[in-house]
């Protein structure tokens, strides 16, 4: 199987002392370091809020300025900084990774994508979502996705369970790394 490691949006806005603070980071970091140091192919997220919103997203750049305009919040975790250069950067302007038409045609490259990041219950669900109106697998690893609470979190693995083994499955950072 040929696979994707995505890694979906790992920007110090999501860090446990900014507003955007996700729960289990520490957890979600560690596994996705160890995909990166294990050989895998992956790619990089970022989202930077769109320049020339339409719709909902006016309203949405309105309530979230301060970050939008906030350089070190957008920039990524200094964990993954050394990665950063050897590692393929796709920017998106909205939830799903596919937004990035580049990265949503290199996917279909792949037999898999392989969902890790941020915030499980807004990115990581929309990037799954699109996996599965592209036609590809996803496998979610939970323990390489954090989302804003545990509660959340579960709630939004709960609902790509019912989309399993059709569409995906949900795995964690071991049971992938020792398939």
């Amino acid at each position: 199987m040929k696979d994707l490691v995505l890694i979906i949006d790992m920007q110090n806005a999501y860090n446990e002392d900014m507003p955007w603070a996700c729960s289990d980071l520490a957890r979600t970091k560690k596994n996705i370091l160890r995909l990166l140091d294990s050989g895998h192919n992956c790619v990089f997220t970022a989202f930077i809020a769109p320049q020339s919103p339409a719709g909902r997203w006016i309203e949405y750049n309105n309530v979230n300025t301060a970050i939008n305009e906030d350089e070190h919040a957008n920039a990524f975790m200094d964990e993954f900084i050394p990665y950063i250069d050897n590692h393929k950067v796709f920017y998106k302007s909205v939830y799903s990774s596919f937004g990035n038409d580049e990265l949503r045609q290199l996917a279909k490259q792949y037999d898999r994508i392989i969902l890790t990041g941020v915030v499980a219950e807004c990115c990581v669900l929309s990037t799954a979502f699109s996996c599965i109106d592209e036609g590809l697998e996803f496998i979610y690893l939970r323990d390489a996705v954090s989302g804003i609470s545990n509660e959340t979190a579960m709630e939004a693995e709960k609902i790509l369970s019912y989309l399993t083994p059709v569409h995906g499955r949900i795995m964690t950072t071991d049971d992938y790394l020792y398939l």
